[in-house]
């Protein structure tokens, strides 16, 4: 069962324990191991026991017991008279909770077990609620008095992981939300993405290339390559890292041996085609792989990514016990649950699949837009079925990735649900929401519940998907459109005239505000009639808000609210000149690589709209090709200066160009020399716009230019894809 409570019957129930009375301490906290976790749940009761009364209970390590037990005295741990109640029913990070013979009993099943225990009972019995970062609720109490049980509570995941921004600053949190990190689990912190930390293509891939993947004709060793796993020096080179990093890291037993991130860049050497060809699957060379490295070591575990091209199962291998498959689904979309659509199918079929050969399953979920974190994201309404599809299916480790950033949509409620669901499944995500909601907005809680609930719907009514490289735009006329955000907008200010003479809980409002103020500025930038002065306003108040809730990034890639806010008044807002060009028409060369930007790409070159920070609106884009397009602008003009807008977006396999060319005529046939401009490879991180501009020496008399852009084409030896074609994208051609 997810969730264990068991009643043992047998055992006599005595008397409640009374561990504080007119704000004095009536007993002690004995922590009867040297566990550190045991202290920390001591010093937590503590904390919390003083909060609460003003009384402070003394903490007694197991040197500093000079003397038995005494009535309502609160003992944690597995040590003195406690050994008698730990049985084979309480699991790691279990717990049991007991008031026996006037004690309080803490037992735990292993790892963090006792401070969990801590936590239940100040929920349960004490009405403690923890909401965010150095944020929670109690009632104050000169008395404490907890009453008789005795009962076994266990977590449906041993490991349960996210990703909420506020642990960083408030370890308490972490604990209270009964969450785990990888630095506590994997050694040396090699969890994910460990190929090139454990055989760095830096210090090999120059001298033996052969170790790294096959394919177009060649080896690719590179920072983001995978390996040849079917060469046996590679196996042996790694057996020694992995054996060094054990030793360096006694407290840790397990480790991730797990490809790269980037998609397609497995080897296809004759010998590992030959693996994944009897396999039926990619997955079946990594798989034998790490089933090799892990019988060397067969007191350790190992953990394996099954992640894009490797997510399907192999046929005939199976993960050896001391392995675990950390599988994805990355790809899937989010507006249902991963039973209901296409591409959540697929990954259910393939997570029944390791389901069938292995016990030992690590899920790592999305729930995030990487793209716009502080955007709407509209998924509640999946989580706990997706969260109880992978408990019914073997799943062991369950990392939900969540609210990284600081003003991402509902963080605070997102992490309180998901970490619920994960210690027990079986709660209703509704019953977890509306007290959440209760709790941490008071008043304003009811227009909130609304405001998700009609997004919710709208959501699903408008067929239009949910995914982690999402746009507002994408919205727009879907649960973003017009008429809609009227009313989201109505229910923030009635939440926040509700709340206003609460400082604290009107902030709170204001910060979740901040996706649909976002949503806002995103939808107006596409819309060729605007109000100016109001979208000032709005993009000044978001500029404020942002800087005042310590927002620090928007997206995955590091840019900045203030960047955002510089370059939307660059940007977006009314230029001194317009340009020459707008509506121009456009003869393609080379026409766009998919249809989808060959439908748009007659108007969005010169429409006067620039686009965003991601690629799905206004951008016309190539791959793998250089291009060119004639841009006419009906008539003769005199111009100035000529500049072209480009899209730098390395998640997305979006490069910068490496050069770009203009020739000017005057009828279409006779072109000037071309003036070309070679560009520097980029490489930032960060979300790019970069415009490469050409001013003429004197004004010219024009009406053709023609345009040729040289791509980088295909990833470099450094980037996810290395050895894929890459993209370039265009949006704005503006002529002065």
């Amino acid at each position: 069962m997810a969730c264990l409570v068991a009643t043992l019957a047998a055992m006599p129930l005595s008397a409640q324990v009374s561990p504080v009375r007119r704000a004095k301490a009536q007993a002690d906290i004995l922590v009867t191991t040297s566990d550190p976790a045991d202290l920390r749940a001591a010093y937590l009761l503590q904390d919390f026991f003083h909060l609460i009364s003003g009384a402070t209970l003394d903490v007694l390590r197991p040197e500093q017991i000079l003397r038995k037990p005494s009535k309502g005295d609160i003992l944690i741990g597995n040590g003195l008279s406690n050994a008698a109640f730990v049985t084979d029913k309480i699991t790691e990070d279990g717990f049991r909770l007991s008031t026996e013979d006037g004690f309080l009993r803490i037992v735990s099943g292993g790892d963090k077990g006792s401070i969990y225990g801590v936590v239940t009972l100040l929920e349960r019995y004490l009405g403690v609620r923890y909401w965010g970062e150095n944020e929670y609720s109690l009632t104050p109490s000169d008395e404490i008095t907890l009453p008789k049980m005795d009962f076994v509570e266990n977590p449906a995941f041993r490991y349960r992981q996210s990703q909420f921004y506020g642990m960083k600053n408030d370890p308490v949190y972490k604990m209270w939300m009964r969450l785990e990190e990888p630095f506590e689990v994997f050694a040396a912190t090699y969890w994910v993405h460990t190929f090139d930390k454990l055989l760095p293509a830096s210090r090999y891939g120059k001298e033996h290339p052969e170790y790294y993947s096959y394919f177009g004709g060649k080896r690719h060793p590179g920072k983001a390559s995978q390996w040849c796993l079917s060469n046996p020096e590679v196996l042996e080179i790694v057996t020694e890292r992995v054996d060094s990093i054990f030793k360096a890291h006694p407290e840790c037993d397990m480790i991730a041996v797990s490809q790269n991130d980037g998609n397609y860049t497995q080897c296809q050497c004759p010998e590992c085609s030959a693996v994944d060809k009897y396999e039926e699957a990619y997955s079946g060379s990594v798989v034998r792989f790490v089933n090799k490295l892990a019988e060397r070591f067969p007191e350790k575990r190992f953990a394996t990514l099954a992640y894009l091209y490797t997510m399907k199962p192999p046929k005939h291998v199976k993960p050896r016990e001391n392995v675990t498959i950390m599988l994805c689904d990355i790809d899937c979309k989010r507006e249902v649950p991963l039973t209901e659509n296409a591409s959540g199918r697929q990954f259910v079929e393939a997570l029944e699949g390791w389901s069938a050969i292995t016990n030992n399953i690590f899920v790592w979920d999305y729930g995030i837009n990487f793209d716009n974190m502080v955007a709407p994201f509209p998924n509640f309404h999946i989580l706990g079925d997706n969260i109880r599809l992978f408990h019914k299916n073997h799943v062991t480790m369950h990392f939900s990735q969540i609210a990284s950033s600081r003003g991402g949509d509902f963080a605070e409620l997102r992490t309180w649900l998901v970490s619920h669901l994960m210690w027990n499944p079986e709660q209703s995500t509704d019953d977890l929401m509306h007290e959440f909601l209760d709790g941490y907005y008071g008043e304003a809680a009811p227009y909130l519940y609304q405001y998700i609930k009609m997004m919710e719907g709208a959501l699903l009514s408008s067929d239009v998907p949910l995914w982690i490289y999402d746009s507002p735009v994408s919205h727009k006329h879907g649960m973003l459109r017009s008429r809609l955000m009227k009313r989201y907008s109505a229910l923030f200010d009635q939440a926040e005239k509700a709340v206003e003479a609460d400082s604290t809980l009107l902030a709170r409002v204001q910060r979740t505000r901040l996706p649909l103020m976002f949503a806002e500025l995103e939808i107006a930038r596409t819309e060729q009639e605007k109000d100016f002065e109001d979208l000032t306003r709005k993009l000044n108040r978001f500029e404020e808000q942002t800087a005042r809730f310590g927002v620090a990034t928007l997206n995955e890639r590091g840019n900045t609210p203030q960047d955002y806010c510089r370059l939307y008044r660059e940007r977006y807002m009314p230029r001194k000149e317009q340009s020459l060009a707008l509506g121009a028409r456009i003869t393609f060369l080379e026409e766009p690589t998919q249809q989808r930007y060959r439908d748009i790409a007659a108007t969005a070159l010169t429409d006067g709209l620039f686009g965003g920070q991601t690629y799905q609106d206004s951008w016309v884009g190539w791959e793998g090709i250089d291009a060119g397009f004639v841009v006419d602008l009906g008539e003769v003009k005199e111009i100035h200066s000529v500049e072209t807008d480009f899209l730098h977006q390395i998640g997305a396999w979006i490069l910068a160009p490496l050069g770009v060319s203009y020739e000017f005529s005057k009828d279409g046939e006779n072109f000037t020399r071309p003036v070309h401009y070679d560009l520097q490879e980029e490489r930032a991180n960060q979300v790019l716009f970069k415009g490469v501009k050409h001013t003429l020496r004197e004004p010219a008399q024009v009406r053709y230019i023609r345009i040729r852009v040289t791509g980088t084409k295909t990833c470099p030896q450094w980037h996810y894809g290395v050895g894929h074609p890459c993209w370039f994208f265009i949006d704005e051609v503006t002529v002065l």
